[in-house]
């Protein structure tokens, strides 16, 4: 792969791109195969390319119930789509090139230091291995705990339970497999464990804060001075968009529940719009408030150089923070005693602008095509580019032409906005020239 591409002299955004797209039409293939569903038959070519594209996308909106529809093969397949996916193209390519002894060269360290947002490229390859022991650790001992709740209620067949959900949680796909208890019911069933959600919550925390927020952790423990700026605003950003919505959630969605219930409900609805996508508790029966604050923190996703998407904690963060400098009348916006370079907010202004651009035009267009509610159209769009997967249950009945909208919104939202920008348009050369400068009144 590496060889092919270098020789072909495509930049790395490129190279991620395509990455994406070759696997997810080799995850389609695969899916269409007798094998890979229960029935035996074919399965058509766009049930596949949706099934693949959310599963490497990370994202967990299906059109075919995984528990019942999928064989143990179209499952594993799902399963290491996922893998993939939430890893990065580039990641498992690496890993491959480093297991096979072979060196990895200036270009390959410049990909893989795009492909998981590093600041620099000394020690990428040491970082990689790092990320790799990371994910595995974690996804292990997720699924040691799952199984202490699986294997007694499933016997044998709780050991891939356990695997599959821990993998997907700390991937942040939201794929289940517990269709054989209720078709699409994803965790409702297991709303009141306590086990089962902290457990689901924790990987999908750990998976969605970023590979560089793990080195600082791991280098400064609980020394959060000495963490880099961009660390100390995931956290505080994640913190407050945990915190917030759980606290909304706990008083006017769940007060009917009883108090452990409702305690375990509200947190977990605030933990998995952050591009997770399982959910405890049914969609359709929060009040549009609810709904809406869901699809503003589906938009949000989680943290750069993790196995999240969406537009990033961190764009939002720079986003707020500008606002705050022009409310303050400062020239810049400031973090932690930092100031926030200019290319960094026009980055944010641009993905912003492009996710709820994107957002929008594809949640009409689905509702004009459906005859659906707006507010359920965009529920769907922000779970498809925020690669979140939870739904308000229309997307199997969707027709073809929405669900191509919505195939196209969860590729945007895993290989970024950004990323889709410098692949796809060519760079211009820089100059020193600039234009005559004039004012204009917003605002």
């Amino acid at each position: 792969m590496w060889a092919v591409l270098h020789k072909r002299r495509i930049s790395s955004s490129q190279i991620i791109l395509f990455g994406f797209a070759g696997v997810i039409l080799l995850g389609t293939f695969l899916l269409m195969l007798p094998l890979a569903a229960q029935s035996g038959g074919w399965t058509s070519f766009w049930d596949a390319l949706f099934t693949s594209t959310s599963a490497v996308c990370v994202t967990g909106l299906i059109v075919q119930d995984t528990a019942t529809y999928w064989s143990g093969f179209g499952q594993g397949v799902i399963l290491l789509l996922i893998q993939i996916g939430g890893m990065g193209v580039v990641t498992v390519a690496a890993a491959i090139t480093m297991a096979s002894g072979k060196k990895i060269s200036l270009m390959q360290r410049s990909t893989m230091q795009d492909a998981i947002s590093a600041h620099q490229v000394g020690g990428i390859v040491r970082f990689t291995g790092f990320i790799l022991k990371g994910i595995f650790l974690f996804e292990l001992l997720g699924a040691l705990v799952l199984m202490g709740v699986f294997i007694p209620e499933y016997g044998v067949k709780g050991i891939w339970l356990a695997v599959f959900h821990s993998i997907s949680a700390f991937c942040n796909a939201g794929f289940d497999l517990m269709g054989t208890k209720s078709p699409y019911s994803s965790l409702t069933s297991y709303a009141a464990h306590p086990v089962v959600n902290i457990t689901i919550m924790l990987l999908i925390i750990i998976g969605g804060i970023g590979f560089l927020t793990w080195q600082d952790i791991r280098q400064n423990g609980i020394h959060i001075r000495r963490y880099r700026m961009q660390s100390k605003v995931i956290l505080a950003t994640t913190g407050a968009l945990l915190l917030l919505p759980a606290v909304y959630l706990f008083f006017f969605e769940f007060s009917a529940q009883p108090l452990g219930k409702r305690l375990l409900l509200s947190l977990f609805q605030a933990v998995t719009p952050r591009t997770a996508g399982f959910n405890t508790a049914d969609y359709t029966a929060l009040s549009e408030t609810g709904q809406l604050l869901t699809i503003v923190l589906m938009l949000i996703g989680g943290s750069p150089g993790s196995t999240a998407g969406g537009m990033k904690t961190t764009t939002a963060a720079v986003l707020v923070a500008c606002a705050v400098a022009i409310f303050r009348r400062r020239e810049n916006g400031r973090f932690f005693g930092r100031r926030i370079a200019d290319e960094t907010v026009k980055n944010a202004v641009t993905v912003f602008l492009m996710y709820i651009s994107l957002f929008l035009l594809g949640g009409m267009v689905i509702s004009r095509v459906e005859g659906l509610p707006i507010l359920t159209s965009l529920f769907e769009t922000a779970s498809a580019i925020g690669t979140v997967g939870l739904t308000l249950g229309v997307t199997p009945g969707l027709q073809l032409v929405s669900r191509l909208i919505l195939i196209c919104l969860m590729f945007l939202g895993r290989v970024g906005g950004l990323t889709l920008i410098f692949a796809t348009l060519s760079a211009n050369q820089t100059t020193l020239s600039k234009l005559p400068l004039e004012k204009i009144t917003v605002g």
